[in-house]
């Protein structure tokens, strides 16, 4: 069950964002550039800003009356890059806690992240996924995005590339 995050939940969506994170990128991230991170991309202001961005929104999906991740998506100015497609809706973050990993409800908030652009009329999908990221390249393909670009993904010191992914509605 996805349920949408208000912005007096901006404190613990960021522990939820923090800890994913860590889980996901800790073993190949050095923990000064992770630090940095937390203190700019993911401070507490920022994500207090998302919440109340009109054209980007945050839901926690539900286990077991128990938050065990997080979807946001973004469309028009909130976008985190411009990208040359026609009215482009952006799946931003798709994250799930370790021990709710398997039970499927990453599948379950990309395809509410794909309905909600169908049902807003937008003409593409589009996201990014890191390179080394073979899992989840391999999950968005199956749904029938390609690869259309990339770009630099900056961490601290650490420099990523993302693969950026996008499907035709």
């Amino acid at each position: 069950m996805l349920v949408r995050v208000k912005e007096d939940q901006a404190a613990l969506l960021r522990q939820l964002e923090v800890t994913t994170y860590e889980e996901t990128f800790g073993p190949y991230i050095k923990k000064a550039d992770m630090e940095h991170y937390f203190a700019h991309e993911l401070s507490l202001e920022k994500i207090e800003q998302d919440l109340k961005d009109p054209q980007s929104e945050t839901y926690f999906v539900m286990k077991d009356q128990e938050i065990a991740g997080f979807l946001k998506f973004n469309w028009g100015a909130a976008q985190t890059e411009p990208v040359d497609l026609e009215r482009p809706f952006e799946v931003h973050r798709i994250y799930v806690l370790e021990k709710y990993h398997g039970l499927g409800l990453g599948k379950e908030m990309f395809e509410f992240a794909l309905e909600q652009a169908q049902k807003r009329g937008f003409v593409w999908t589009w996201l990014g996924v890191w390179e080394k990221n073979f899992k989840a390249q391999n999950f968005y393909f199956k749904y029938g995005f390609e690869r259309f670009s990339e770009h630099e993904y900056v961490t601290g010191d650490t420099v990523d590339i993302d693969w950026l992914l996008a499907k035709k509605l």
